[in-house]
């Protein structure tokens, strides 16, 4: 099985590209945080990114998934960001990197569980704010760039998907996995 990450900046179109891939018959697993911040909110917590704790329970999800889909029997696999995305997030927020944040890196290190390309999908020129994404175009720069740093570090090859139609990104991905 390959998988693949598809990841960058908030608000950049990733949802959709795993939409359309999904139609297209690709397995995908879905981000972590978005559904971890809609319970939060639920439960009145508006801003659950504010506590450090945060980051573990990204990347508790994140894991759990990764492992549940490690069962399926997709020849490629599309994860919508990884525990990479998770320590840039813990980076940009100004936060250490937990022990469990740290191991988990260690894990997917160690154990490759990941395609060394990474698509990181480029930023759109806007940002479209919900309850999940109150960060200002400026900040999603920053993020962004904080992001493909991190990365980079971790040693994967990014594979730029730069703005475009939606079937125009999807191309330039479905090109690079052949």
């Amino acid at each position: 099985m390959k998988r693949f990450i598809i990841t960058g900046a908030p608000g950049a179109g990733k949802t959709a590209i795993l939409r359309q891939l999904e139609l297209e018959g690709f397995g995908i697993v879905e981000e972590a945080a978005t559904d971890l911040i809609a319970v939060a909110q639920a439960q009145g917590n508006l801003q659950p990114w504010t506590d450090a704790s945060f980051i573990d329970a990204i990347v508790r999800l994140q894991r759990d998934r990764q492992v549940r889909a490690s069962r399926c029997h997709d020849e490629i696999q599309f994860h919508d960001r990884s525990a990479v995305c998770t320590a840039a997030l813990a980076g940009y927020l100004g936060y250490a990197r937990s022990p469990q944040l740290v191991s988990e890196l260690d894990r997917i290190s160690r154990e490759a569980i990941y395609e060394r390309r990474v698509f990181f999908v480029r930023t759109l020129g806007f940002i479209t704010h919900t309850d999940a994404r109150q960060i200002s175009f400026d900040e999603a720069l920053r993020f962004e760039r904080i992001h493909e740093d991190t990365y980079r570090d971790a040693g994967f090859d990014l594979v730029s998907v730069a703005p475009g139609s939606l079937l125009e990104r999807v191309a330039v991905i479905k090109a690079a996995i052949r």
